[in-house]
């Protein structure tokens, strides 16, 4: 069996993931490997078939995404290009972490395309909501990336379609301990902005891992590192709390590592405010910024000593085989709309 393995390139939740996915996947057959976006940090140890532009959204130093430069930095003709040019006939099966290029590309050819990202169970009927409405938000989610079968992963698992995060093994295998200090990973604020609002806090270790910042500084009891992979985990695990976005990786370890949590949602990144919602459901505080009003609740964060217990077993390779297993045969798509069913719907 040939498997195209396409993943979102934003950010590093989704490259995280693959990095146990891909190693399951290939016990079914020869894996190749698609990758589109221009936002992450990591690197993956597996060859990639296909570097694509795609479409990313592009974070901003405020507090949320940056839609102006989204729009400046999304090439239409290319993305259209990149779609019409990929042989996506020459696979067996396609799976999709929210990724653009390959599940649009499947969409044309009539091809199923396999969902199997955060997404997936963030636009699920039973998902905790926000506040406050969000149309276009929800439309991005629903039709960024169509598939004719949707698998999800989130906070809580539900059902036989939406499981529990994927804990890479590099997580798994860290040391537990505290050592005092917070992690701090907002990479929607800039150096300057960080260091203003966490400064009021004088008694407090902070470590930053910022995506703004090319050489490590130290001002006053906040050090600012560049992002490395090796060197944030190692700070989450000998942390006495994490504090950082809202989006799904990130927390979800904090979480598995028994670390206490508060997260920001970025402005502007719909899915953001519905993993906030579910967080909070679960008790996890949230904050909408770091704005001066919302010293007071992050004062009492770290005064509290509040920790979630979770059960987030390593069960990727039954996941991944379940998928194989169920859909070898393959589904098409139905129609010329984007599908937004789910795995029990099709």
């Amino acid at each position: 069996m040939k498997i195209l393995y396409a993943i979102q390139g934003t950010g590093n939740g989704h490259l995280s993931r693959a990095m146990d996915v891909i190693p399951c996947l290939q016990k079914h057959g020869e894996v190749e490997i698609l990758v589109s976006g221009i936002q992450g940090d990591l690197s993956l140890p597996f060859e990639v078939k296909y570097r694509l532009k795609g479409m990313s959204f592009i974070f901003g130093k405020r507090g949320g995404v940056n839609l102006l430069k989204t729009l400046a930095k999304t090439n239409i003709r290319k993305l259209v290009r990149e779609v019409k040019s990929l042989p996506i006939e020459k696979y067996d099966m396609v799976i999709n972490d929210f990724e653009p290029v390959s599940a649009w590309a499947c969409y044309l050819a009539n091809k199923p395309c396999i969902a199997l990202s955060h997404q997936a169970a963030v636009i699920s009927p039973n998902a905790h909501q926000p506040e406050h409405a969000d149309p276009m938000g929800r439309f991005i989610l629903h039709n960024y990336a169509p598939a004719s079968t949707r698998y999800g992963f989130n906070f809580q698992g539900e059902g036989d379609t939406i499981f529990t995060p994927v804990i890479r093994q590099q997580v798994r295998d860290l040391q537990v301990t505290d050592k005092g200090h917070y992690t701090v990973y907002l990479p929607s604020y800039d150096d300057a902005r960080l260091i203003s609002r966490l400064s009021v806090f004088h008694d407090v270790k902070w470590e930053v891992f910022s995506k703004h910042n090319k050489r490590p500084m130290e001002i006053g009891n906040i050090t600012i590192q560049p992002i490395n992979n090796e060197k944030f985990i190692q700070s989450m695990a000998s942390s006495t709390g994490v504090l950082c976005g809202a989006g799904f990786e990130t927390p979800a370890e904090a979480l598995f590592l028994g670390k206490k949590l508060l997260v920001i949602p970025m402005k502007n990144q719909y899915e953001q405010h519905l993993n906030a919602a579910a967080l909070k459901a679960m008790g996890v505080p949230v904050v909408k910024s770091l704005k001066p009003k919302h010293s007071s609740a992050i004062a009492d964060w770290l005064e509290s000593n509040e920790r979630i217990a979770v059960d987030y077993p390593d069960n990727t390779q039954d996941i991944i085989d379940m998928i194989i297993k169920k859909h070898s045969s393959g589904t098409s798509f139905e129609n010329k709309l984007p599908v937004t069913h789910f795995a029990d719907e099709a």
